[in-house]
C-alpha cells in the first residue's frame, strides 16, 4: 500500500510518469494503482533479486549507483506487464524518465518508510 502512495506521488510530480486505470472511476484508480504496485512488488522480488545478485561486481565498481538503473529496469518490466494487459504503467520518454521515476520511488519509499516505522525498537 506504501508503495502505491508512493506511485501516486510520483505520477503527480513528474510528467511523463502516468498510470492508465482500467476504469475512470475513483475506485478503478486506486485499485490500478494497488495492482501496478503489487505487481511491481512481485517483479522486484523475483526478476530484482537475481539481477542484483549477478550485477554485485558492478554495485562495487559503481558504489551502488548501479541501483538506480536496475529499478529503472524493474519499472520497465512493469511497463511490459501493463502493456499487455491492456492498463497500467506508462513512461513517455523512457531513459530519462524512467530514472527519475526510479530515484523518486526509492526516496518515498525511505521517506514514507520511516512515517509509518513503529516506535517500538
Amino acid at each position: 500500500m506504501v508503495l502505491a502512495v508512493v506511485m501516486w506521488l510520483v505520477t503527480l510530480i513528474l510528467p511523463g510518469f502516468t498510470l492508465v486505470p482500467f476504469a475512470d472511476d475513483t475506485t478503478g484508480w486506486i485499485l490500478s494503482f494497488l495492482i501496478v504496485a503489487f505487481i511491481f512488488a512481485i517483479i522486484n522480488a523475483t526478476v530484482g533479486t537475481v539481477i542484483r545478485i549477478v550485477a554485485i561486481p558492478l554495485y562495487i565498481l559503481t558504489l551502488g549507483i548501479i541501483s538506480i538503473f536496475i529499478n529503472a529496469l524493474i519499472l520497465w518490466l512493469t511497463t511490459l506487464f501493463g502493456d499487455q494487459i491492456g492498463w497500467g504503467l506508462s513512461i513517455d520518454n523512457y531513459f530519462w524518465t524512467g530514472i527519475f521515476a526510479a530515484v523518486l520511488i526509492s526516496i518515498g519509499n525511505v521517506f514514507v518508510g520511516l512515517l509509518f516505522k513503529p516506535l517500538g525498537k
